[in-house]
């Protein structure tokens, strides 16, 4: 059985995502282990510290440790950020929405805690990607994630394209995303470029009053354009053979 070297563990610390009051959609465990720990590796300090004051008003700010990882971090500097953990000391990867590791940075920081025999800790919250395959009604029992699609307008459409059938052949839903001020022209390419019968899910504003998820065909897609500007959304994809 594999045994942890180090006392101090890695927590994968989800946040919400939109401005929902935290402990609406976090469990009182996640706020907890922000109680408990006084260093983090952030994608931006900023909004990493309105988190934590929100969901732990009491905690002392000037007492946080927090390393940057985003796509300005030297990736040399990544190992640095878990020796507190080697001295006995537990640190927290920060999600900027959402689950760390999943459309997220702090993959990288957790494939060194394995190799450095760190124990790793996923915690609880919300992933946009697992509610929107929940509320989708597509397969949820083989579906894969893309991250975002070619934004040159003739490779985009053949890799749409290429998922909608990959989706009919293997019987596997797919996903994907978009930067939310490009959803309304993703949404039209969808519209002429998948088959009639191909299911679409659009799932946006997810865990939000303003929550909208909705899956049909797209010949009824084109009776309706949703409006998706500025909104984050995911999209999923499934032909039927």
């Amino acid at each position: 059985m594999h045994s942890f070297k180090a006392t101090g563990k890695l927590y994968l610390i989800p946040t919400t995502l939109g401005d929902t009051p935290p402990l609406e959609v976090l469990p009182l465990s996640v706020k907890k282990i922000i109680e408990q720990t006084d260093e983090f590796i952030v994608e931006n300090e900023k909004t990493a510290r309105a988190f934590i004051k929100r969901i732990t008003p009491k905690k002392s700010q000037p007492k946080l440790i927090l390393h940057p990882l985003n796509k300005y971090t030297d990736p040399a500097d990544l190992p640095a950020y878990l020796n507190s953990c080697e001295k006995g000391k537990s640190i927290g990867i920060l999600s900027e929405a959402g689950a760390p590791g999943i459309a997220d940075p702090g993959a990288e920081i957790v494939a060194i805690a394995h190799r450095r025999g760190i124990q790793v800790v996923p915690l609880v919250g919300p992933s946009s990607i697992l509610m929107a395959m929940m509320g989708s009604g597509l397969n949820g029992q083989n579906f894969a994630f893309n991250g975002y699609l070619p934004i040159e307008k003739q490779e985009r459409r053949r890799e749409i394209k290429r998922l909608e059938r990959l989706s009919a052949e293997f019987k596997q839903a797919q996903s994907f995303i978009e930067t939310p001020y490009r959803n309304d022209k993703m949404f039209e390419e969808l519209c002429k470029t998948l088959h009639d019968n191909t299911h679409l899910c659009v799932a946006c504003d997810i865990s939000l009053p303003s929550e909208y998820i909705i899956t049909q065909p797209i010949a009824e897609w084109k009776q309706k354009t949703p409006n998706l500007h500025k909104r984050p959304a995911i999209f999923i994809v499934q032909k039927t053979a």
